[in-house]
């Protein structure tokens, strides 16, 4: 019976050992921000100093934008959420790191991805209070729910004066009123590849803003420039060019 004990000790402290050297670590993520290779920070702010893909002189006062379902996936197509949803505002630089609300093992993935924006189940109307008050929220006559994104500032225009630019994101709607519809889907699922994840990393997520207004659709702000979000077919080219705005810049 005593050696019966003996290893039925041994084996707890073994299988103690074991569970304390198993590697589990928080993800730290940070969002930086780009026109083509040039870092943009909020200290850039307020001057004319980008020129977009059509030949548009243009100024950057406002960057805010919606991720949610933040997830890794596993080799054996397990899903991991890291996040809900996070509001990222350049102006606030807290808002520029996140850290996973779990902590996950040192492994590799096969990819990371999150949503940008809001599903359609999960925009719900008011329903995050953090997010109404940030004013996010999107008017009823548009379908309500939150923004995307809001990307604001100055352009010159065909007459050499400067005129203001409201790049907003949401949800694509038509027939603005008290039954909106739907033409399409305007959130997007943006994956990011496979990573592997050690203890205490730092995953860097780049955001390229000269792509919003490149490809496929080259963007003329003199033609699309304010009044976007009642414009269905806008949102659409948002859409559309931002399938290629965000790639996974490195692991440290």
């Amino acid at each position: 019976m005593k050696i019966i004990n003996v290893i039925l000790v041994f084996t707890f402290i073994c299988t103690s050992c074991s569970s304390e050297d198993d590697s589990d670590t928080d993800v730290y993520l940070k969002f930086i921000h780009e026109w083509n290779d040039a870092v943009v920070t909020a200290d850039d702010f307020g001057t004319i100093q980008y020129v977009n893909a059509f030949g548009n002189q243009l100024s950057i006062e406002r960057l805010r934008y919606l991720i949610s379902d933040l997830t890794l996936t596993k080799i054996s197509g397990e899903i991991i959420t890291l996040n809900n949803y996070h509001l990222i505002d350049l102006e606030n630089e807290n808002t520029l790191n996140l850290t996973s609300n779990q902590s996950i093992e040192t492994e590799t993935y096969a990819n990371v991805s999150f949503i940008f924006g809001f599903t359609n189940s999960a925009n719900a109307d008011g329903a995050y209070p953090d997010l109404n008050s940030a004013s996010w929220n999107v008017p009823a006559m548009l379908g309500g729910g939150y923004h995307y994104m809001q990307l604001d500032g100055k352009f010159i225009n065909n007459f050499g004066n400067e005129a203001g630019y409201n790049f907003h994101a949401i949800r694509a709607a038509d027939n603005p009123g008290p039954n909106p519809s739907f033409p399409q889907d305007t959130f997007f699922e943006v994956n990011l590849g496979p990573l592997t994840v050690s203890e205490n990393n730092e995953i860097t997520i780049v955001m390229d803003i000269a792509q919003w207004f490149e490809q496929p659709n080259l963007w003329d702000l003199n033609l699309y420039n304010q009044m976007l979000m009642p414009n269905s077919t806008a949102q659409i080219l948002m859409y559309e060019n931002g399938q290629n705005v965000f790639q996974l810049n490195s692991i440290e």
